[in-house]
């Protein structure tokens, strides 16, 4: 199977579509991206960390931060994204602590749960209609919160507390069931 494939599939699993951007980024990964620094700063992680785990929080299964989402992000986008796309989230992490900064009156990072959820549900909003937009152009730049969403949604369903724990999964899986009933509620499965 190939990596397109592959993350494609995971993207049906979880009932979304991963953008454009975000899968050309996953299957050209080759580890030559440039390399910028700035996402590796203390400032850069820890909200890269609280944003992954307002959008995946723990509940009855471990949330994004308890996943490690906030690394792989990190990786992923130093290692396989480009100096413009890497500079878009970069200006994006600094327009959620505006959003917050304006609605709050604080940082993302200082912000209760609740507060971080609204912050993010009117970014969520802002991005849905950024992408349903009439004049948008071939070309033009995903939204600063989709790679965050993407990549959130992608490094947790394929780490080991989101594969094992939130959705359904058979370590060593046996025959081949063509029809498995689904009940309201299920999860979905990971293998």
């Amino acid at each position: 199977m190939h990596r397109r494939d592959a993350i494609r599939n995971v993207a049906i699993l979880l009932g979304t579509a991963i953008s454009a951007s975000t899968l050309s980024a996953l299957e050209s990964c080759t580890g030559s991206a440039p390399k910028n620094y700035d996402l590796h700063t203390p400032q850069t992680k820890a909200m890269v960390a609280e944003v992954a785990d307002t959008i995946i929080p723990t509940t009855d299964t471990p949330g994004a931060k308890a996943a490690k989402v906030d690394e792989f992000i990190i990786t992923m986008m130093n290692d396989c994204y480009k100096k413009e796309d890497q500079e878009l989230f970069l200006s994006g992490l600094k327009k959620i602590d505006e959003a917050s900064k304006k609605k709050f009156q604080k940082t993302f990072l200082e912000l209760t749960p609740e507060q971080r959820t609204e912050v993010l549900t009117e970014i969520d909003k802002e991005r849905v209609a950024y992408n349903k937009r009439d004049n948008k152009k071939e070309g033009d730049a995903a939204h600063y919160f989709q790679a965050m969403k993407d990549l959130t949604l992608v490094g947790y369903f394929t780490s080991e507390p989101g594969a094992t724990q939130a959705l359904r999964y058979v370590r060593v899986p046996g025959k081949y069931e063509g029809c498995v009933p689904y009940n309201k509620g299920d999860k979905a499965w990971a293998t």
